[in-house]
C-alpha cells in the first residue's frame, strides 16, 4: 500500500483570525453562533469562484 505524503496547508483562517477581525470591525468578539455564520460565509465566498482564482494564478505564472 502506497503511503500518502502529508498535506501542507496553503491558507489557514483560524477562529482567532475571525475574532481579531470582529474586534477591529465591530468592537467585540463573536459568539459561537456568529462564528458558525462567519465560517459558512467564508466557505461560500472562497469556494464560489475557485476556478477563476486558479485560472488567474496559472495565467500569471504561464501567460495565455
Amino acid at each position: 500500500m502506497a503511503r500518502r505524503k502529508k498535506e501542507v496547508n496553503i491558507l489557514s483562517i483560524t477562529v482567532g483570525d475571525i475574532q481579531n477581525e470582529a474586534i477591529e470591525k465591530i468592537g467585540r468578539t463573536l459568539t459561537q453562533e456568529e462564528i458558525l455564520i462567519a465560517k459558512k460565509g467564508l466557505e461560500y465566498g472562497l469556494l464560489t469562484d475557485i476556478d477563476t482564482i486558479y485560472s488567474t494564478i496559472f495565467y500569471e505564472m504561464f501567460g495565455p
